[in-house]
């Protein structure tokens, strides 16, 4: 028997086919990182503009500069958006580059560097009323024995589990250095897939802003490499990172020989090198399998060679060289007749 659908339920059905579309568009939504509600930033600062003073400016980290045993001073700028009353605990950290070149700072305990000559004293910890704007004032104090060249640090401040860090560029007046070295060179794929990997080491005591270029040989001469470009990254004194450069132009079929040179502003120039055979895959393997029966065949040969080979007499055994065998005597009966 035919069903026809009432109203209601055509109803239900519409609201069921409106609550999974629903689930499956918040599911499908990309998440938004949840906003702590308060900003920190360096307090607007003064700079000569046009031969006269220009009172604020925007300043997207701290730059500081002094003779050892100096301290300097500046203040960090706290914005309360909510209308609720926040609390931030501030502290100075070390920074530092992860394995992959980024920027990070390190925990309070482990800061034994830049990061502890920061100090806030008893502004440590702030509370800021709801849609309030704070200026908390800070010092840097610089070890009389500080070795001169980069110091690199940020001012860290937290609240609820959400954590901001303001770069602080620190640099202790006297000699200063630019050196670094290319390590670890190697051809990763092939083709337009294949990349080089390398580790740059800073050694030199200021930070350093590489520019990378490629060059590459094979067997029949020069293939295309890649010119020089700016690295996305900012290399910290006695910091070593670990980067991987595309390389589109790289042959399928070829042994190859790729030359790093890495430049930096201050003089720093390091070179670095390594090879590779660069085979396709199907050709490997049935290159592999090739050589593998044809050693297999010439085993088997040998064998059957060796099986075949005809016995030979032990030395001083020759036939020429063998002599007759005596006749041996006919044997007389004894008849008594005398011989």
């Amino acid at each position: 028997m035919r069903v026809l659908r009432t109203p209601r339920r055509l109803c239900r059905l519409g609201v069921l086919l409106l609550a999974a579309t629903a689930l499956y568009a918040a599911a499908a939504a990309p998440a938004v990182a949840d906003d702590p509600g308060w900003t920190a930033e360096p307090a607007a600062g003064t700079a000569a503009r046009h031969g006269g003073v220009h009172p604020y400016f925007a300043r997207p980290y701290y730059y500081m500069a002094g003779t050892a045993g100096t301290v300097l001073e500046d203040r960090l700028a706290l914005a309360n958006t909510t209308d609720r009353e926040r609390t931030v605990t501030l502290r100075g950290a070390d920074a530092y580059n992860t394995a992959d070149g980024a920027f990070a700072v390190r925990p309070a305990r482990e800061s034994r560097g830049a990061g502890a000559w920061i100090s806030f004293g008893a502004g440590a910890t702030v509370t800021i009323p709801p849609r309030t704007r704070a200026v908390v004032p800070f010092t840097v104090t610089v070890p009389p024995a500080s070795p001169p060249g980069d110091h690199p640090a940020a001012v860290v401040a937290t609240e609820g589990g959400h954590e901001v860090g303001v770069r602080v560029h620190l640099r202790v007046s006297g000699p200063t250095l630019a050196a670094l070295t290319v390590e670890d060179v190697a051809v990763r794929g092939r083709g337009p897939a294949a990349v080089v990997t390398y580790t740059l080491v800073n050694r030199g005591n200021v930070a350093l802003a590489p520019e990378l270029a490629l060059d590459a040989e094979g067997l029949f001469g020069e293939v295309p490499g890649r010119g020089s470009r700016a690295l996305p990254v900012e290399l910290l004194p006695g910091q070593r990172v670990e980067l991987t450069e595309p390389w589109p132009g790289a042959p399928v079929a070829d042994r190859v020989r790729v030359t790093l040179t890495v430049t930096a502003p201050g003089g720093a120039r390091a070179v670095g090198a390594g090879a590779r055979w660069l085979v396709p895959r199907d050709l490997a393997g049935w290159t592999g399998l090739g050589l593998l029966g044809l050693g297999g065949t010439a085993a088997a040969a040998l064998f059957l060679a060796r099986g075949r080979r005809p016995r030979q007499d032990p030395p001083g055994d020759a036939s020429e060289d063998r002599q007759p065998a005596p006749t041996p005597a006919p044997e007389h009966e004894l008849t008594g007749a005398s011989r």
